[in-house]
């Protein structure tokens, strides 16, 4: 069953966060079903987190997506070669976002061994957020994208992860945004293979 737009509007980006492990992302494009398990994600709470891209109230034609209501895609470009997930949260005007890092494919894996360009089924299909979006299809294209009724849905698998099986650490690559690049907002599923390489702080 597809997430309710109820989840999404929440105000504890945090509490979203960790609530999206083990939920399942999917893409279905041109007929064909791609997924995988959410197993690491990070929050980002907006206009007063020095790590967010609407940090202060920034509006820019790439961040305006990030202010509209819970349940859009937010999907941007990283080093001009990454095209990375992010999910909208809380209401519209409220520039909540939860970047999803690493999935564990479940549907259509042939299909995502070939948008990687890889032979076998190995962490670095889908560990990293430009990987999971290489491997599901997502671009740039789709960023503003409402996740309730489209191509890019997540799914509520029915999968109880105990609190005690997350793992909070700090995010990756915000050293920038000083102390609040401590906060332990990055969220991964312990002893899961496919939990990203990249070490917070």
């Amino acid at each position: 069953m597809r997430l309710p737009e109820t989840f999404y509007l929440r105000s504890n980006v945090v509490k979203i966060a960790t609530e999206l492990i083990g939920k399942l992302l999917v893409t279905e494009f041109d007929g064909i079903r791609t997924s995988g398990i959410i197993v690491e994600t990070e929050a980002y709470a907006g206009t007063t987190d020095k790590a967010s891209h609407a940090y202060g109230g920034r509006r820019t034609s790439r961040t305006e997506v990030m202010y509209m209501p819970g349940g859009t895609a937010y999907v941007y470009l990283c080093y001009g070669i990454h095209h990375l997930f992010n999910v909208v949260t809380n209401v519209q005007g409220i520039p909540h976002a939860i970047l999803v890092r690493g999935i564990e494919p479940l549907d259509g894996i042939d299909t995502m061994l070939a948008r990687r360009g890889k032979e076998k089924l190995l962490p670095a299909l889908t560990a990293g957020p430009g990987a999971l979006s290489e491997a599901l299809g997502i671009k740039t294209t789709h960023t503003g994208i409402n996740l309730l009724d489209n191509k890019i849905y997540i799914e509520d698998t029915g999968i109880k992860i105990t609190r005690s099986s997350i793992i909070a650490s700090t995010r990756v690559g915000v050293a920038y945004a000083g102390a609040d690049a401590l906060l332990p907002y990055r969220f991964h599923l312990k002893d899961n293979k496919f939990v990203s390489k990249g070490k917070g702080l």
